[in-house]
């Protein structure tokens, strides 16, 4: 029968209870409380039955006390797989406006009398073509944890940069 220390051994790799390389992860074979045991029944890092290379792994066993479990269903941070492909295709759209408009800002510009019209114009054309990256970019910046404001604020996006010049063009 083999022994339960030689079984953990096998289980671990030097260096896994270097609390400063992971923390939040448990030492493979360090006891831990069960899910219907309080803590307080758990050998703390000061009793007797704790021994000296167990104090890494209590260190770790805290930090992963102090943070989430990973089993709960918190997932307010993460991004959904539907919505990652939603915001691929919205970049797509976003990156067909911007060649688009970078297509109609190259076009020659109408004569206009007037030298501060014709450049005002022309600027107004070169910030068509940066307005779908700034709105994308700002868009994902400024709604990062409110994802159904940041899906709206992209369709709304979509709409408004339509290059409508572009499409008109015959």
């Amino acid at each position: 029968m083999a022994h339960p220390e030689s079984d953990d051994e096998a289980l671990s790799w030097a260096g896994d209870d270097d609390a400063t390389l992971a923390p939040g992860w448990k030492r493979v074979g360090a006891a831990t409380p069960a899910s219907g045991e309080r803590a307080a029944d758990a050998p703390s890092a000061t009793s007797p039955e704790a021994t000296a290379g167990d104090a890494p792994a209590s260190e770790a066993a805290t930090a992963l006390d102090e943070a989430s479990d990973p089993d709960e269903p918190d997932r307010a941070g993460q991004t959904g797989s539907v919505e990652l492909v939603v915001l691929g295709i919205l970049g797509g759209v976003y990156l067909l406006y911007a060649v688009g408009w970078l297509i109609v800002a190259t076009t020659p510009a109408p004569e206009l009398a007037d030298p501060v019209a014709t450049f005002m114009f022309g600027l107004g054309r070169w910030f068509a073509v940066l307005a779908p990256a700034l709105w994308f970019g700002v868009t994902m910046w400024l709604c990062a944890e409110r994802h159904r404001a940041r899906l709206l604020w992209l369709v709304a996006g979509a709409i408004l940069l339509v290059p409508i010049p572009f499409l008109l063009r015959g």
